[in-house]
C-alpha cells in the first residue's frame, strides 16, 4: 500500500535534503580576473572548473546558493538523446548535422565522467541504459516500426541502439541506447567548487548583479566592481549583461519557458530496473532510479506546461503521484518538486556569443545536465580560442546552418573528443550476419570493435577495428572499400592491410 513520508508536503528536491554544497562568502570588494562566470549551477562552476585548468583566473558570482535553483531541481537524466526524436533532427538539420547534435550529448557525458574520476567525486555517477518508449498508459498503441526506424537510424550514424518490443518495467516498445548516465547532481557540484577553490578560483553567493559596463567589461554586484576579460552568463534564462535591452528582449522572444513536476519515493530494490525511462507522450513523462542500500528512490516527472498558465499546480504533483502509486503501488512517497525548462523554435539550445567578450547558454529543454555541461565545454574553448566543432550548430545565430556553410566532417577532425568517441558511441552492430556481400562495418563482440568486411563472393573477413597508429576507430569508407581512421587519416584496405599511414602496422586478426 501507497504512504507518504511525513516531509512529504514540502517541494524540497531531493537532491537538496540528500547532500550539501560548501558555503560562500557574499561579495565584499573589488576583483579583477580573467573570467566572470554569473551562474553558479552545472554550466558555470563546469566553465569555471575547465577555465581554471587551463590557466585563468576566475570568479563565480551566484545570486542564491551554487547548485541550488535550476540544476538543484533537475531530474538529474545524463543522456544524448534530445527532446526532439533522431528522425525529427534529420529531417531538419541533415544526417551529420543530427549527429553532431547527439555526439555533443555524449561528449558532455565523457566530460562529467572524466571529472568524476580526475577530482575522485563521489557522487554515483553511473553507465546504464536509456529507454525511449511507448506510453505506460496506451498499451494499445503500436509503435512498433517507428521505434525500429529509430534504432536502425541510430545504428546508422553510429550510435548503440536496439529496438526493444518490451522495454522493461514499462512492457511497451521502445528503443534501448547503450552509455547513458546517472549521477547525484550536488554530489557533483560540490566536487566542482571544491576543484575550484582549490585552484585559485573564487565564488561569491547572495550576490546578483547590479550593473553591466562594457567599456571595460565590468560587473557591478553589493555596491562592489568586478573587471574581466570574458563574461559567462550561466543563468539559465539569460540575463542582460552588455547587450542593449532591445536585443535581449527580442532574444527572449525565441525562448519559451515550461514548469516540469517531479514525485519521488521509496521503493524495494530491485523491483525497477536501474536505467532511465522516458516515454513519446506530449508532454512526456521520465523515471530513474536513485539507488540506496536498503532502498531505490524512483523518480518520476513530467505534467509540463508553460510557466505561469495552469493555476492548479497541485493538481500536477496529484497526477504524478497517482501515476507513480499505479505503476508502484507499495511506494512510500517522499518527495516532490518542480523545475523549469527552456525550449527554443528547432529544439536546439543557443550556445555561444551574445555579445564581444559575453557569452551565454540557454534552452537546454530536457537535457539539461548534458547541454550544460557541453556550454561549458564549448565557451571554455571560445574564451580559449580553441575550435570546437559545434560552435555554429548551436549558435545563437545559427547563420552557418541556416545557409548550409558548415561541415560537421571537418569541423570535428581532430577535437580530442574524438579520439575517444567510439567508447562511447556504438558500432554499426553486433552480427556477423549482417554484413552483406561487398560491404564493411564495426562490429562489436565479447566488449570489442572489431572490422568485419564480407566481399562479393560471401567470404568474411574480421580484423581489429582498432587503428595501430594511436587506438582510434576505423570507419568502413563505401566508394574506396576502405576502413579509413577518423583521428589521422590512415587507411587500410579490406583486409586490414596499410595503404596509407601514419599507421605502420596493419590491423591485428581476430577470430570469427
Amino acid at each position: 500500500m501507497a504512504q507518504r513520508s511525513a516531509a512529504y508536503a514540502a517541494t524540497l528536491p531531493y537532491w537538496s535534503d540528500s547532500a550539501s554544497i560548501p558555503t560562500f562568502v557574499r561579495l565584499d570588494r573589488d576583483v579583477e580576473v580573467d573570467v566572470l562566470v554569473v551562474g553558479g549551477g552545472i554550466t558555470g562552476l563546469t566553465a569555471a572548473y575547465l577555465l581554471l585548468e587551463a590557466g585563468k583566473s576566475v570568479v563565480v558570482l551566484e545570486r542564491a546558493r551554487c547548485g541550488q535553483i535550476d540544476t538543484g531541481h533537475t531530474s538529474a537524466h545524463l543522456t544524448m538523446v534530445t527532446d526532439v526524436r533522431l528522425g525529427a533532427l534529420v529531417d531538419t538539420f541533415g544526417r551529420n548535422h543530427a549527429q553532431a547534435v547527439w555526439d555533443a550529448g555524449l561528449a558532455a557525458i565523457a566530460r562529467i565522467e572524466a571529472s568524476v574520476g580526475e577530482l575522485e567525486i563521489d557522487c554515483e555517477f553511473e553507465r546504464i541504459d536509456g529507454y525511449l518508449h511507448a506510453p505506460a498508459s496506451d498499451r494499445q498503441r503500436d509503435d512498433r516500426a517507428s521505434f525500429a526506424e529509430d534504432a536502425s537510424l541510430a545504428n546508422e550514424l553510429g550510435f548503440d541502439a536496439e529496438f526493444v518490443s518490451s522495454v522493461p518495467f514499462v512492457n511497451t516498445p521502445g528503443v534501448r541506447f547503450d552509455n547513458q548516465a546517472r549521477f547525484h547532481p550536488r554530489k557533483y557540484l560540490a566536487g566542482l567548487t571544491a576543484a575550484i577553490r582549490d585552484r585559485g578560483g573564487l565564488i561569491f553567493e547572495h550576490s546578483d548583479t547590479e550593473e553591466f559596463c562594457d567599456e571595460p567589461l565590468r560587473v557591478k554586484s553589493r555596491g562592489h566592481w568586478l573587471r574581466a576579460n570574458d563574461l559567462v552568463i550561466a543563468t539559465h534564462n539569460p540575463v542582460v549583461g552588455t547587450n542593449s535591452l532591445a536585443a535581449a528582449t527580442v532574444f527572449q522572444t525565441k525562448l519559451a519557458l515550461y514548469t516540469s513536476y517531479v514525485v519521488a519515493g521509496r521503493v524495494r530494490p530491485g523491483i525497477i530496473p536501474d536505467a532511465l525511462y522516458w516515454d513519446t507522450a506530449d508532454p512526456y513523462k521520465y523515471i530513474r532510479l536513485e539507488p540506496h542500500r536498503d532502498y531505490d528512490l524512483v523518480i518520476l516527472g513530467g505534467e509540463d506546461h508553460k510557466t505561469g498558465q495552469v493555476t492548479d499546480t497541485e493538481e500536477c504533483f496529484a497526477r504524478l503521484e497517482r501515476d507513480l502509486i499505479a505503476r508502484v503501488p507499495d511506494v512510500t512517497v517522499t518527495h516532490r518538486w518542480s523545475g523549469q525548462v527552456i525550449e527554443t523554435p528547432d529544439g536546439l539550445p543557443y550556445i555561444g556569443r551574445m555579445a564581444d567578450h559575453q557569452y551565454a547558454a540557454t534552452g537546454f529543454s530536457g537535457n539539461g545536465m548534458t547541454f550544460g555541461t557541453l556550454s561549458a565545454m564549448m565557451i571554455a574553448d571560445l574564451i580559449q580560442e580553441r575550435r570546437n566543432p559545434w560552435t555554429d550548430l548551436f549558435d545563437p545565430g545559427r547563420a552557418a546552418i541556416r545557409h548550409g556553410l558548415w561541415n560537421y566532417v571537418t569541423e570535428n577532425t581532430d577535437y580530442p573528443y574524438y579520439l575517444i568517441r567510439d567508447r562511447f558511441a556504438g558500432a554499426d552492430g553486433k552480427s556477423l550476419r549482417a554484413v552483406t556481400r561487398g560491404e564493411g562495418r564495426v562490429l562489436e563482440r565479447n566488449g570489442a570493435k572489431i572490422a568485419a568486411y564480407r566481399d562479393p563472393r560471401g567470404t568474411l573477413t574480421v580484423r581489429s577495428a582498432i587503428c595501430t597508429h594511436m587506438g582510434c576507430t576505423v570507419a568502413w569508407n563505401p566508394p574506396e572499400r576502405t576502413w579509413d581512421c577518423p583521428c589521422h587519416g590512415s587507411r587500410f584496405t579490406p583486409k586490414g592491410a596499410v595503404i596509407s599511414g601514419p599507421a605502420e602496422s596493419p590491423l591485428p586478426e581476430v577470430s570469427k
